[in-house]
């Protein structure tokens, strides 16, 4: 799910401003990366997933995810791997 889904999934600006608070910036920010107005940054993506229980994951917030976290994505090579191996 994408960061701009996931706020208005919350039910009001009450749980989205406390949703912010969690991670560690404003919801105007969060608004403002969900809408492409700004860019995310490492750490912050990595807030926001672990605050929406990963609803809301890196690779979607950072398009260059692989540059940042190797270890995910050789993890997903890896899942590849053994789902073209079963098949």
């Amino acid at each position: 799910m994408n960061l701009k889904t996931y706020l208005k999934s919350l039910s009001d600006d009450g749980q989205r401003t406390a949703f912010a608070e969690r991670c560690g910036t404003s919801l105007g920010h969060l608004r403002n990366i969900g809408y492409g107005q700004k860019s995310c940054a490492t750490d912050l993506a990595v807030r926001i997933e672990r605050e929406s229980r990963g609803a809301v994951s890196r690779p979607e917030l950072r398009p260059d995810w692989p540059e940042h976290w190797p270890e995910l994505a050789a993890a997903e090579r890896a899942t590849a791997v053994e789902v073209s191996d079963a098949a």
